[in-house]
Parts: C-alpha cells; sequence; structure tokens
C-alpha cells in the first residue's frame, strides 16, 4: 500500500533540489562567466544546452517509466544532475562548463513528469490537486531558498567552486535517500502491466481515455506557459518604460515570483474544494485583467499589483498538473506528464521570441495587452475541457 504522505514529501524535496540547481544557474552564470572571459554568445549556448536537455529528456523520461518505475529513473536522474555540478566545479573553460550542464540538464528532465505521476497515484481520487499543488510549491522554494543560500556565500567571499560542489554532493547524497524513501513509500516501483486494455489504448500506446479533453488541458498549458514566461520576460521593461528606477524595475521579476509561490500553493486547495475548471477560469480572467492592469496604471500602483498577477499566473499550473491523470489510464500516467511537461516547456522557450518580435513591432505595452488577450483564449477551452470531464469515468 502506498504512503501518500511520504510520497509527497520525497518529491517535494526532490522539486527543492533540483529547481534549486535549475534556479542557481542565474547568479552562477555571471560569475562563470567573468571567471573564463565568456562572451554572451557563450552564456547563452550554456543555458540553452542545460535547458534543452531538461525540455527534450522529459517525455522519454516518463515513456521509460512504464518499464522502469518512476523511483529508480528519478534516483538516477538526480544522481546524473548531482554528477553534473560537481562536473562543473572542476570544469577549466568553456567545453567543460558546457558538457557538465548538460549533464545536469539531463538529469533534472526526470524530476517533474515523474514526481508528478507518482503523487498522481498516490492520490488516486481525493486530495490530488492539493497535494500538486503543494509540490508544485516546493519547486518555488528550492528556487529562491538555493539561489538565495548560493548568493549569500559567494557575497561572504567563498569562491564559486566550493558551493557548486557542494550542491552537487548533496544532490548525490539526495539521490540515494529518494530511492530509499521511496521505497519505504512503496511508490515508484516497476508497473504491472494492465491483463486488459482497450482496443483503442492499446493501439494509441499513449492510454489516453480522452483525447479531447487531453488536447484542451495542452492547449490550457500552452497559452498558459507562453502567458506566463513572455510577462515575466518583459515586465521589467515596462516599469522601465514607466519611469521607474532601474533597480526598482529589475526587482518586479521577484515580485511576481513572491506571488506565484502563493498561487501554485493556493490555487491546489482551490482546485479541490471548488473544482479544475472554476479555478482555471477564475485564474486566467485574473491573468488577463492583472496584465491590463499593470501596463495602464502609473509606476507605482502597477508595482503593487505585480505580486497579485503573480498568484493568477502561477496558480494555473497546479489545478491543470492535477487533471492530467484524470484523463489517462493509470500505467499511462508518466507518459502523459512527460508530454505535457514537455509542451510547457517548449512553449517557455518560444514566449519571449514571439513576444520580442511583436514587442519590436508595437511596443512592449501593446505586446503585453496582446498576451492578456491571448490568455483569455483559455475560457472556452475550459468549456470544452469541462464537458469532457464530465463524460470521461473515474478510475476503477
Amino acid at each position: 500500500m502506498t504512503r501518500p504522505r511520504t510520497t509527497l514529501a520525497v518529491c517535494s524535496a526532490a522539486h527543492v533540489i533540483h529547481d534549486g540547481l535549475t534556479d542557481v544557474l542565474y547568479v552562477l552564470l555571471p560569475l562563470i562567466a567573468q571567471a573564463f572571459g565568456l562572451n554572451y554568445a557563450q552564456v547563452g549556448l550554456i543555458r540553452t544546452a542545460n535547458r534543452a536537455a531538461m525540455a527534450a529528456l522529459q517525455l522519454p523520461a516518463g515513456v521509460m517509466a512504464e518499464h522502469f518505475g518512476e523511483r529508480s529513473l528519478l534516483a538516477a536522474g538526480t544522481a546524473c544532475a548531482g554528477v553534473g555540478f560537481v562536473a562543473l566545479g572542476y570544469a577549466g573553460g568553456f567545453t567543460a562548463i558546457l558538457a557538465a550542464l548538460f549533464i545536469a540538464g539531463c538529469g533534472g528532465a526526470f524530476q517533474h513528469p515523474l514526481c508528478s505521476a507518482m503523487i498522481s497515484h498516490a492520490y488516486p481520487v481525493t486530495g490530488r490537486r492539493a497535494a500538486l499543488g503543494i509540490y508544485n510549491f516546493a519547486g518555488d522554494v528550492g528556487k529562491v531558498g538555493v539561489a538565495g543560500l548560493f548568493g549569500l556565500m559567494i557575497a561572504a567571499g567563498i569562491a564559486w567552486q566550493a558551493p557548486v560542489m557542494a550542491l552537487g554532493t548533496i544532490t548525490l547524497v539526495g539521490a540515494v535517500t529518494v530511492w530509499f524513501l521511496l521505497l519505504f513509500a512503496k511508490s515508484g516501483q516497476r508497473p504491472v502491466r494492465r491483463q486488459q486494455r482497450t482496443e483503442e489504448h492499446a493501439n494509441s500506446g499513449w492510454g489516453l481515455r480522452n483525447r479531447s479533453g487531453f488536447f484542451a488541458l495542452c492547449s490550457i498549458e500552452i497559452i498558459d506557459a507562453m502567458t506566463r514566461t513572455g510577462f515575466l520576460t518583459f515586465v521589467a521593461f515596462l516599469m522601465l518604460a514607466k519611469g521607474l528606477p532601474a533597480g526598482w524595475a529589475v526587482l518586479s521579476v521577484p515580485l511576481v515570483a513572491a506571488g506565484g509561490m502563493a498561487g501554485k500553493l493556493s490555487c491546489g486547495f482551490l482546485a479541490e474544494r471548488y473544482g479544475t475548471v472554476r479555478t482555471i477560469v477564475l485564474t486566467e480572467i485574473a491573468s488577463a485583467v492583472g496584465i491590463v492592469l499593470v501596463v495602464y496604471l502609473p509606476g507605482v500602483s502597477a508595482y503593487v499589483v505585480l505580486p497579485l498577477v503573480g498568484i493568477a499566473l502561477s496558480g494555473t499550473s497546479s489545478a491543470l498538473y492535477g487533471t492530467v491523470a484524470d484523463l489517462v489510464e493509470p500505467d499511462r500516467v508518466s507518459r502523459a506528464f512527460g508530454l505535457f511537461y514537455t509542451l510547457g516547456s517548449a512553449s517557455g522557450v518560444v514566449a519571449p521570441v514571439a513576444y520580442g518580435i511583436l514587442a519590436d513591432q508595437i511596443g512592449v505595452a501593446a505586446s503585453l495587452l496582446a498576451a492578456a488577450a491571448i490568455v483569455m483564449l483559455t475560457v472556452p477551452l475550459c468549456w470544452w475541457l469541462n464537458a469532457t470531464l464530465v463524460h470521461t469515468p473515474k478510475h476503477a
């Protein structure tokens, strides 16, 4: 019998570690560039290699979990990320740095789809959306905590190599700990294939219980991810255009992120109590209204609204994640999450470029208003999703 709370705690801890490793690069890359004399193109290539590895391997990770189980793959991926950071501490130049962070990115790809699948299995009927909201919130704790601690160590005069290797070592220890704790929780073991599956599911290989609903859910995720990433990319530029000092303008992103932490946690519970579709509609409309307010309000007033916008922008994700398992057969949940996260990651890569091109043509404010209009397309998609959920039977 799976121990749900242990599973949730272990997966949340893994989320803290992996998202912490991902976002510590925002602090680390300027130090590496200075130490090795890297140009901006090289810095961008390093970050792209890390992100591309994470995006490309999420779907394969979900597929492999069907054969090897989430537990072993999560431990292996965590160990791979740890090896990458230990190697980074010894790197002596651009090529070695690129390779080390590519390896770390490969390891980081396993966490999101596998942990989400294990939590969905641990909470098959009630509590899943709240649990995934807690898990989602834990990732932001890692982003803020690990990057903040790393920054404090650098500010204290410690050379960057020592904290990096310490992070890698802690991650390696975490990989072993994750495996044993999930073994204790009886979670993520190698799955036993169902003896009987419908011909449709067997032929498709994806186990989609409702193709139309899954398509609607993925479409909402794509629009939501593009809106969130586009807003975070250009909100500081908007604040500068409003005449705010540069120091205040750059703090606009942390303000949105702080609101996002609260949104991820609270919206999981909201979806659990009031329903997925209602929560998504509420957060998406609030996102659109919030973006419009930020564009039109004067500088200081717009600044105050930013955390509220963050709640809505990031809160949607907790409701979306909790719905994936409703539309997929239990033995295909890891694969479905792999696809779902890959679409979100790809959208996050495309959005800054797309909105950047638009901003060059019509201005930053107008491009963000376009984002607010586009996010409203999720409302009719929510009606579509709701209709499919009503006609999708619950798992046995």
